[in-house]
């Protein structure tokens, strides 16, 4: 906590700090910094950036324990997609596209899902990152992703183009 925020600490005469809801603070904190980043730095570098953080919840989720059953089995795979999460798939095998519907007309993001208002797409390059991740350890080889479509930038749902 930056040093401004110990003046508020100090709740009562026993001087014990005060319950502050600490991660209500991240989340803002984080809100804000996406909406100037989208604002202040170019698309690509902000790919960039955010891609590589989309890890951290690739590895909270666990989903290596949770993809292992499906690695080498894309069809199999595809089908955990459509009926445990709902998604929409359309794969073309001779092109090797992928097209992912998460078919919500909601965003699904952990991290900005509690506000509701905010206009910044960046943390749809984190998406992005997370299918890279997800897909390629299923197919067992690098692949590519896009947000192609996003609730966050006023489309009906959010989908990601995969090509591998």
């Amino acid at each position: 906590m930056c040093g401004f925020g110990s003046v508020s600490l100090l709740a009562n005469n026993e001087n014990e700090p005060v319950q502050d809801n600490k991660n209500q603070l991240s989340k803002e904190w984080l809100a804000d910094l996406l909406s100037n980043l989208d604002q202040d730095i170019e698309s690509e570098t902000l790919r960039k950036i955010i891609k590589k953080s989309s890890i951290l919840h690739y590895n909270q989720l666990k989903m290596d324990e949770m993809l292992h059953e499906y690695v080498g089995d894309l069809d199999k795979f595809r089908q955990f997609l459509e009926n445990k999460w709902g998604w929409k798939i359309d794969y073309n095998k001779v092109t090797n596209v992928l097209i992912a519907d998460e078919n919500k007309s909601y965003c699904v993001c952990p991290v900005l899902e509690y506000k509701k208002g905010i206009k910044s797409s960046a943390i749809c390059y984190c998406s992005e990152g997370f299918a890279e991740k997800m897909f390629s350890t299923v197919v067992g080889c690098p692949v590519t992703a896009e947000v192609i479509s996003s609730v966050r930038r006023g489309d009906q749902t959010c989908k990601y183009k995969i090509q591998f």
